[in-house]
């Protein structure tokens, strides 16, 4: 069948019990799902049931004992995604890894391997660390500066990127008769030496089924962009309003345009928690219920991660100080925090409580047809090409939006009934990336 509606992308953000702070205190909520295998794999086959694109998994290299549930105790990405590739056969797999903290050799070779492992549907969530404690687990006595670190990101991405076109396609002969393992002049020595690395090469693994592994990206300043607009295939970003929405987009898809790129050589792809139900009163309570389970002392924590402030000196009922320093993390996130506290005139617990269910993106409610209504707009409109689902809790959070949402988008013809391809760059419209010495003989 041929689609002629613009066709929704869609992954799902894998949190442990969920993105709400307090999803692990829900009834139905597998409390020990961090660290259980055997639930992420359930989780994974549902994904695929429902056609998604993508599983996606966050991580960190600190914590404090106040900090979501989910960050406490978890696993690391590639091993838990090289697991979840047995048992799925086209959902992408999104793993990230800091540039921080990471030596691009390291991440071109188990990025490469989990493309190998899981026949093309890798992909590489490429971040600079926000947590300024990660630091201190890396002989470090502060964070980079944040504009440093984005430096430094480009040019470890550009790295990896050639790291993985050690070998051309048609490389590896393996003749048993003549004793030919690589066919002569296939294979590729980097010799790079930058700014910030110096490195050899050639990467011992074989060129990656899709050329190159799907590169996602989420920062959102004016650095992160930057950066995504140069090397991201898909941007996982956050904003609350469809206007807001739609200047991200269209800055974005401008900024690729200026790096040499075709606006369709990215998908935009916001994150979202879902709140499904009959009605949308019902799907409201669902909400409520999880904000009931919100300690106040973990709530304030975790707002003043991110805005990078004490606030235990004001009041809780009063208003967010004034001139917040921008932090050396997320400053995107930072900075979409504090908008929404002024533009809903929102008091300290009124902004933590808000935030604690998805930190900082957008929350919707209703039923599916409203749902569906929703994520159509913003995509309609320009303002996404898909969405980074958020559930609030594990596992009905999630199933309660295969089972609903998912059959009337596809009822729409917004959303597909079966996957358009065996990789991730396939299912997500995105071009095989050739090598640049197979470019160098055309």
């Amino acid at each position: 069948m041929i689609m002629t509606k613009k066709q929704i992308k869609l992954g799902v953000f894998l949190m442990g019990t969920g993105h709400h702070i307090a999803s692990w205190r829900h009834p139905d909520a597998q409390a020990d799902a961090s660290e259980n295998v055997e639930f992420f794999k359930e989780v994974a086959i549902k994904a695929e049931q429902g056609k998604l694109d993508m599983l996606f998994l966050s991580d960190g290299l600190s914590f404090n004992e106040l900090s979501h549930p989910a960050e406490q105790v978890r696993f690391e990405p590639l091993t838990l995604l090289s697991v979840l590739s047995t048992v799925t056969k086209n959902i992408g797999l999104t793993g990230t890894a800091s540039t921080t903290y990471n030596e691009p050799f390291h991440i071109a070779r188990k990025f490469s391997s989990l493309d190998h492992l899981s026949r093309g549907r890798a992909a590489w969530n490429i971040v600079t660390s926000y947590y300024e404690a990660e630091a201190s687990n890396f002989n470090q006595d502060k964070h980079l500066d944040h504009s440093l670190r984005y430096e430094r990101a480009d040019e470890f991405v550009e790295v990896v990127k050639g790291l993985w076109d050690s070998y051309e396609d048609d490389a590896l002969a393996r003749n048993k008769e003549t004793g030919e393992y690589i066919k002569k002049g296939k294979l590729h020595t980097l010799n790079y030496k930058g700014e910030y690395y110096s490195v050899r090469g050639p990467l011992n693994s074989s060129r990656p089924p899709q050329g190159r592994p799907v590169l996602v990206q989420a920062g959102s300043s004016e650095a992160g962009t930057t950066l995504a607009a140069k090397q991201a295939d898909v941007i996982f970003t956050a904003q609350q309003t469809l206007a807001d929405a739609q200047s991200f987009y269209k800055k974005l898809k401008d900024k690729a345009v200026a790096a040499g790129r075709d606006r369709d050589d990215i998908k935009i792809m916001p994150g979202v928690s879902v709140y499904v139900a009959e009605t949308e009163e019902k799907a409201r309570a669902k909400y409520e219920q999880l904000q009931q389970l919100i300690t106040p002392e973990i709530g304030l924590d975790f707002l003043e991660d991110y805005l990078g402030i004490d606030l235990s000196g004001y009041d809780l009922d009063g208003p967010l100080p004034k001139d917040i320093p921008p932090t050396n993390g997320n400053r995107s996130r930072q900075q979409l925090i504090i908008e929404l506290a002024e533009r809903e005139n929102l008091s300290i617990r009124e902004l933590y409580l808000k935030i604690a269910g998805s930190r900082g993106h957008r929350i919707i409610f209703g039923s599916p047809s409203q749902i569906a209504d929703q994520l159509i707009e913003w995509v309609e409109n320009d303002a996404a090409d898909g969405f980074n689902l958020m559930p609030p809790y594990f596992p009905g959070g999630f199933t309660d939006f295969i089972d609903l949402v998912i059959p009337e988008l596809q009822k729409r013809g917004v959303f597909r009934t079966e996957y358009e391809g065996n990789t991730l760059r396939e299912n997500l419209g995105l071009q095989q990336v050739p090598s640049r010495y197979a470019l160098q003989q055309v």
